[in-house]
């Protein structure tokens, strides 16, 4: 009886050992998999982050257009932004043309949302009125830039879910590389590829794949300058349509910051009142 007892009890043992072993991989596998997934994040928190904290801000910037035949036009023009404390509500920004005279006054007000649509308004002083921006509109040009209705509300962090995909050499420095998905079904975007440095941790280049999963845009960040309190800015942006052979860049003067803007300043009814 007691050899009987001793058998089951290695039979059991070897059972017991064959089932650990083929878990282990398992558990292996899942514990692998879920910090892949959580660095993307973080990588893109740690960025996002690093600019948080500014209040407001204004600037004055040069937008050049140029198309597949190179041809260049060139317009002036503004922005100034309201920074909400709460990642889970978007920032407030105003983009006001100032020339050239057929668009000067143009205006779009955006209020960035999470998961639900951006509410963008667009004033047109030729009409004089205001045009809200319907969520199937939002992937369109703005003013005949290279730059999207959404590319002016998408960098909010949570409105993506994040995959890292390595780190490599880009530029002569090192970068890691994540792929942010947008949570927002109205998106004009299926994914989009950003590099982000590791030493600064700004963003420096972000691709952008059509609803086809076809490579339309590339942004590229440049002339990242340091303002007080470790806020960067860039202050060259370049948006290369691969698609069209059209580019826009934004050139940025200085930054102000902490103007004394506040959430009474980007409302829809000071649109037709802009000067």
């Amino acid at each position: 009886m007691r050899n009987l007892y001793l058998q089951w009890t290695l039979v059991l043992l070897v059972i017991a050992l064959v089932v650990a072993g083929m878990a282990f991989p398992l558990r292996a596998l899942a514990d692998s998999a879920e910090p892949v997934m959580s660095k993307g994040f973080e990588i893109a928190a740690r960025s996002d982050r690093s600019d948080r904290g500014f209040g407001d801000s204004t600037v004055e910037l040069q937008m050049i257009l140029r198309n597949r035949a190179g041809q260049v036009s060139t317009r002036e023009l503004e922005i100034a932004t309201f920074e909400l404390p709460d990642e889970s509500v978007g920032d407030k920004s105003l983009v006001l043309f100032r020339t050239p005279r057929d668009i000067e006054g143009t205006a779009l007000l955006s209020h960035a949302q999470i998961l639900e649509p951006d509410n963008q308004w667009l004033y047109l002083p030729a009409l004089k009125r205001v045009k809200r921006i319907s969520s199937a509109n939002k992937s369109g040009p703005f003013v005949g830039s290279e730059f999207a209705f959404e590319d002016f509300t998408s960098l909010e962090l949570n409105k993506f879910d994040y995959e890292y995909l390595g780190e490599e050499q880009w530029n002569g420095m090192t970068v890691d590389v994540v792929e942010r998905t947008p949570r927002y079904e109205n998106s004009g975007y299926t994914r989009q590829v950003s590099r982000i440095d590791q030493d600064i941790f700004q963003v420096r280049e972000v691709q952008f794949y059509d609803r086809r999963d076809s490579l339309l845009k590339t942004l590229t960040m440049e002339d990242y300058r340091e303002y007080s309190d470790g806020i960067w800015r860039a202050h060259t942006l370049k948006m290369v349509n691969h698609q069209t052979g059209k580019e826009t860049d934004l050139v940025y003067g200085d930054y102000a910051f902490d103007t004394g803007l506040g959430e009474d300043d980007f409302v829809k009814g000071r649109l037709a009142r802009l000067r």
